[in-house]
C-alpha cells in the first residue's frame, strides 16, 4: 500500500472518530444541564480528533503537491 493510500485510510478513520466525538459533543449538549461536569473533557477529545484530523488532511495534501 502506497502512503496516499495508507494516509487515506487513517484520514477515513480519524473523520469517523471525529464525527463520533462531535455527536458526543452534540447529545451532551442537549442534556444540559445534566452531566455539565463532563462539558471540558468531551469538548476537548472533539477538539483533540478534529485537529488529529485536520493534520493528516494537510499531510495528504502535501503528498499529493509533491
Amino acid at each position: 500500500m502506497s502512503d496516499v493510500e495508507s494516509l487515506k485510510a487513517e484520514i477515513k478513520k480519524l473523520s469517523a472518530k471525529a464525527t463520533q466525538a462531535k455527536m458526543d459533543l452534540h447529545d451532551l449538549s442537549e442534556e444540559l444541564p445534566v452531566n455539565w461536569t463532563a462539558i471540558l473533557s468531551v469538548a476537548q477529545k472533539a477538539h483533540d480528533a478534529f485537529s488529529e484530523l485536520e493534520s493528516k488532511r494537510q499531510d495528504l495534501q502535501a503528498l499529493n503537491k509533491a
